[in-house]
């Protein structure tokens, strides 16, 4: 039963009652500090109304006592935020993904991050949401367009350009970028413009992004405050989800497509391939014929290849956090890992680049036969250099960065004006060609490594829509007896 004790002001009035459960003993036999709660009578009530509400709360508290539901009523969001974010990494969730939960709490503790579990009403959702959709809210760092004048105040300084950048500690390389016109950081413009003793404003355009968050990022907010407070409510922290009462929940575009390319234009591509390095024409080649994700072709290594019978095994994925820099993680999901066959044209392709590796291998004294990386986990490990797409210069034998695929298409596609390549789009087109040429789904979603067919659906829905003529098509010819359709 609750214990009701009353509490007084100085004139003797009773004010207030603290109503307290009792939690038991620990495993010493200490007693546990109880449950605790206050209720404030409104002024006006009469006695008999004060003790009939005091009695309906003691049996409410009570109640939710025995439910769970105030085991830890003064609980701040941010913290147990924390505390759900370390659970989810201890069992299993992905370094990036935690990575990306944690940059998001930063926007999101500072609206909700203060307040009590057991204190956040779907409404307080509603209103950090609309603040999302405001001007401003964006956390990118500005940047700075070098003016016409930039080049001039650097000839007049009297100094070489080399000396410019040592200066304002900065590499050349990024030096010579803003030289040449393009867009660097505002620190570094700051930089160079306090070497050259000038204001950055006069010499640097800066550039603020004030756009509103995307929809689909604050869908992100969401989804991470919904897990977050699911996993409370699940504890029993909470009574209800605050999250999932949302009528107007944030909502992606659905008309976005997955792009791709046409036969026309990816034999373009294949063309304008021919004349490129050979590490290249591998990478792109391999991205093409197998619609495998970025970080699974870097990832591979020659322990994965089977030239002969035409074999390539997909283990790992190679990534980048900004906390373990470039680092090899287990496939996305367990579906990811597949055997896949490659066509005979490009086993040939990758024979003749092993030559090309073997040689780079044994004629470089920058080669590191033994390198240091980390797996998902962080844990470094020193191994055997094996990867097939590596660095140059003093990391040579490292892993590439990523990165460095989709910023080679990009050039690429510029330089042969062909339209925006991204390495997804390969993967794309792989299954938009693979679907319309009569390969079931099922297939489809086995050989690009989705967990579900459901999820292979829903991406490339809109190829399912082009493949609406051809059932007219079969209708017609089969049901209807129209041959010459």
């Amino acid at each position: 039963m609750a214990s009701v004790t009353p509490r007084k002001n100085k004139n003797g009035d009773i004010i207030s009652y603290s109503i307290r459960v009792f939690r038991g003993y620990d495993k010493s036999g200490k007693k546990i500090k109880p449950y605790t709660t206050t209720y404030r009578p409104e002024r006006g009530m009469s006695v008999r109304l004060v003790k009939k509400e005091l009695e309906r709360r003691c049996v409410q508290f009570e109640e939710k006592c025995r439910l769970g539901y105030v085991l830890d009523n003064r609980q701040r969001f941010s913290d147990y935020a924390e505390y759900v974010i370390g659970l989810k990494s201890s069992h299993g969730t992905k370094h990036l993904t935690v990575e990306r939960y944690r940059e998001m709490l930063e926007r999101i503790n500072e609206h909700i991050g203060f307040m009590r579990l057991a204190d956040i009403r779907p409404q307080h959702l509603n209103n950090f949401y609309d603040e999302l959709r405001k001007s401003g809210t964006r956390k990118s760092a500005p940047a700075a367009d070098p003016k016409r004048c930039f080049l001039s105040a650097c000839e007049e300084s009297g100094l070489l350009k080399k000396e410019i950048a040592e200066k304002a500690g900065i590499s050349y390389s990024t030096f010579y970028s803003a030289a040449r016109g393009k867009r660097v950081s505002l620190s570094t413009a700051d930089a160079i413009s306090a070497v050259l003793g000038e204001r950055t404003e006069k010499l640097f355009s800066i550039i603020r992004d004030t756009r509103p968050l995307s929809e689909k990022t604050i869908k992100e907010h969401h989804t991470l405050i919904s897990i977050i407070l699911g996993q409370a409510e699940m504890e029993m922290l909470i009574p209800y989800n605050p999250a999932a009462k949302i009528v107007n929940r944030p909502r992606c575009c659905g008309d976005h497509k997955a792009n791709y390319f046409e036969p026309s234009q990816l034999e373009r591509i294949r063309d304008c391939l021919s004349g490129e390095p050979i590490k290249w024409r591998v990478i792109v080649n391999l991205l093409i014929v197998t619609g495998c994700r970025r970080g699974e072709i870097m990832g591979l290594e020659w322990s994965d290849i089977d030239i002969d019978s035409r074999k390539l095994f997909i283990r790992n994925s190679l990534l980048y956090s900004k906390q373990y820099g470039v680092y090899r993680d287990s496939a996305k999901t367990s579906s990811s890992l597949r055997e896949m066959m490659i066509p005979e044209e490009t086993a040939e392709l990758i024979a003749e680049y092993k030559k090309y590796w073997d040689a780079l291998k044994g004629s470089s004294s920058n080669w590191n036969e033994y390198i240091d990386i980390a797996d998902g986990s962080g844990t470094f490990r020193r191994e055997k250099a094996d990867f097939l797409f590596v660095k140059t210069g003093k990391k040579l034998g490292y892993p590439m960065h990523p990165d460095s695929v989709t910023e080679y298409l990009r050039r690429f596609s510029k330089k042969k004006d062909l339209p925006h390549i991204n390495p997804h789009a390969f993967r794309h087109t792989l299954a938009s060609i693979l679907c319309l040429n009569g390969i079931d789904m099922t297939t489809i979603s086995k050989w690009l490594g989705h967990k579900n067919v459901s999820t292979t659906m829903n991406i490339y829905e809109h190829i399912l829509d082009e493949g609406k003529e051809r059932v007219t098509r079969c209708i017609s010819s089969v049901l209807l007896g129209n041959s010459e359709k």
